[in-house]
């Protein structure tokens, strides 16, 4: 923001312009109460070199990831990131480039698009993926909207232990009106399959679920697909990319879009964000999809070349007919997990998916013993799970930040009803000194 100096002159003739008598009268509208009335406390100026020192003193302060051991999960996770990707990342005509309008001299975003979209088919069983979306929230309320055009039915069952925040952006779309969002309830971890079933109708577009579902827990996906097929619905899965390197893909169990958060691929968490929403569905369903999609030809020399082959946001065709306002995708941030997977192979990524589902259960088991947890489910889970704590939840995160860990997710921050839950994540990264060592500081408190 610019902040351009304006003389008397000019001031007094915006405030007559808008009717003002006064600077002081234009901010009437605010309560007196509220209004600051003292001078700013403000510091004379620095010079360049100390103010960078008082920069790097405030930075300092800061606590990262890479400062603390992380067990927190819930949708952002501390997975490792190979130097490769940065490397690739890194280079300026990656860094720099804007929408692929003109293959001739884009091809190389072009193809790293395409086998980005080729991979996430791969991991998910789909038969096409576009080329990614904002982040798995939006891809889920995308996958829904799709339903929604295919079906020509305006009604969505997702099951509570979708996670909060993806419900909670669900139901902003349906808030005016145009669509209905039934939730149905958890039982031990999972969604409860007779309630889901009661809810599902004739009027409904899609069932949207995921697996490993919020606390972890994996659902069983094939009774989730019958259920919406039978009632003429689409089965929407959100899946967690590192782990469909070691489970089953969604789509051997019948799910027709898959989505998913990217985070894991080879970006960091940066504070949240930004991630990319995963994508995929099965073919028949090309036309309706969302996002931009990039394919594979031949010139007219007969060599292969990349095209954006659909492209069906409102800047690039009659907007009625768009299939989405926001389907921009986060081209950076997919050519990182595109990297990563090209980096790790399909045996690395098994690898990688297989350490954190052996870590966490090893990590549960270890809390268990200490008398200090209990499961409140038995549920099979993959690198995250939740257990309640016999303390107080706040207490026992703050001592253990003070010892240099994250001490899982307080899940009563997003339903009171789960006070006492903590949702602790595990990855690679984690190493068997740092559990044990967690172990003992939580059992000394």
């Amino acid at each position: 923001m610019r902040f351009i100096p304006v003389s008397c002159t000019e001031r007094d003739e915006m405030l007559e312009t808008v009717g003002a008598q006064s600077a002081d009268a234009l901010f009437d509208v605010i309560p007196g109460n509220v209004r600051f009335s003292d001078s700013l406390d403000i510091a004379g100026g620095m010079g360049e070199l100390e103010l960078s020192a008082h920069l790097e003193d405030l930075a300092g302060r800061n606590k990262h990831a890479g400062n603390l051991v992380s067990f927190l999960g819930g949708g952002c996770y501390d997975h490792y990131v190979p130097a490769m990707v940065d490397a690739v990342l890194s280079k300026p005509e990656f860094f720099t480039a804007y929408t692929p309008y003109q293959p001739e001299v884009s091809q190389g975003t072009l193809q790293a698009i395409y086998e980005f979209q080729t991979m996430v088919c791969s991991l998910t069983g789909m038969d096409v993926a576009n080329a990614s979306l904002y982040d798995g929230a939006t891809a889920m309320v995308e996958a829904a909207l799709m339903a929604a055009r295919v079906k020509k039915r305006r009604s969505f069952v997702v099951a509570g232990t979708v996670h909060p925040e993806w419900r909670e952006t669900l139901a902003t779309y349906s808030h005016a009106g145009s669509y209905e969002v039934v939730e149905t309830p958890a039982s031990d971890g999972t969604v409860d399959l007779s309630a889901l079933a009661a809810s599902v109708g004739d009027r409904t577009a899609a069932v949207l679920v995921s697996s490993p579902n919020f606390y972890g827990n994996i659902e069983d996906l094939a009774a989730l697909a019958r259920i919406a097929h039978d009632a003429g619905a689409l089965l929407v899965v959100s899946a967690n990319p590192i782990l469909l390197g070691v489970i089953e893909a969604p789509g051997a169990y019948g799910a027709d879009i898959v989505v998913g958060e990217g985070q894991p691929l080879g970006n960091v968490m940066s504070f949240g964000g930004p991630g990319l929403g995963l994508f995929a569905c099965r073919e028949e369903f090309l036309r309706a999809m969302p996002g931009r999609i990039v394919g594979r030809t031949n010139d007219v020399d007969g060599r292969p070349g990349f095209v954006l082959t659909m492209a069906t946001r409102e800047q690039h065709i009659r907007r009625q007919k768009a299939t989405s306002n926001i389907c921009s995708n986060h081209a950076l941030n997919a050519l990182a997990a595109g990297v990563y997977l090209a980096s790790v192979g399909a045996a690395g990524l098994a690898g990688v998916g297989a350490a954190c589902i052996s870590k966490a259960h090893f990590l549960q088991e270890s809390l268990l013993a200490t008398g200090k947890f209990t499961s409140p489910w038995d549920a099979p889970f993959g690198n995250e799970f939740a257990l309640r704590y016999e303390g107080d939840v706040a207490t026992l995160q703050s001592a253990m930040l003070e010892r240099g860990y994250l001490a899982g997710l307080d899940l009563a921050r997003f339903d009171a009803s789960d006070s006492g839950l903590v949702l602790f994540a595990v990855t690679e990264k984690r190493t068997r000194v740092q559990m044990e060592r967690f172990v003992q500081e939580v059992t000394s408190l």
